[in-house]
């Protein structure tokens, strides 16, 4: 069985994921994947140097994210060229770790499933949610970012409700990270149980 687990900035996603991994269950972030997957001297990189030349490059000839963020943020067109090198690479990647998993099911952590259309590619829907005032503090906290930053970014995601419409377990986490680690541990309990009670994977 495999869970798609998703929550905009802020909303504790990345904390959920660790505590999975805590209790065993096997566990990939497509944001680290895309982040590798631009790493020196990686097909990506080479293909982003194609495309996009060596003016984003650090002196050390790594890929300045900083830069290339700032680029894509209003500039739909370098956008959706990025997207095109980094999209088919993580999804290899994806494809791999669902062949080699070992747990009774595993989770993808993915922030933009509601954005991408992509809900159909796993087998539930997993929303961390909280209110939007805690994602803007707990964001600026996290990143130093300032709140009009925050905010901009949390507009050009999916709103609270498009999120929870794809959703088939919630988890409302505005609280501490003992509350969200019981809520963590009653999904797993209901998946297991789906699994004991014979679910099967539509092909």
């Amino acid at each position: 069985m495999i869970i798609g687990l998703t929550g905009g900035i802020g909303s504790g996603k990345s904390a959920a994921a660790a505590l999975f991994k805590d209790i065993g269950i096997d566990l990939i972030d497509a944001d680290d994947l895309a982040r590798d997957s631009l790493n020196m001297n990686s097909e990506g990189y080479k293909l982003f140097i194609e495309e996009f030349g060596d003016k984003y490059l650090d002196e050390n000839k790594n890929i300045n994210r900083e830069l290339i963020r700032k680029l894509i943020f209003n500039n739909s067109d370098a956008k959706s060229k990025l997207e095109n090198i980094i999209h088919p690479i993580v999804r290899s990647g994806i494809e791999t770790f669902i062949k080699n998993k070992k747990s009774d099911y595993c989770i993808i952590v993915v922030p933009l499933i509601f954005e991408t259309n992509s809900s159909k590619i796993y087998d539930r829907i997993l929303v961390i949610d909280c209110d939007v005032g805690v994602q803007i503090s707990r964001t600026s906290k996290r990143d130093n970012q300032t709140k009009s930053d925050i905010e901009n970014i949390v507009n050009k995601q999916a709103t609270r409700e498009q999120r929870l419409s794809i959703a088939d377990e919630v988890i409302v986490n505005n609280g501490s990270l003992d509350l969200l680690r019981n809520e963590v541990l009653k999904i797993h309990k209901k998946y297991l149980e789906i699994i004991k009670n014979g679910y099967v994977a539509e092909v």
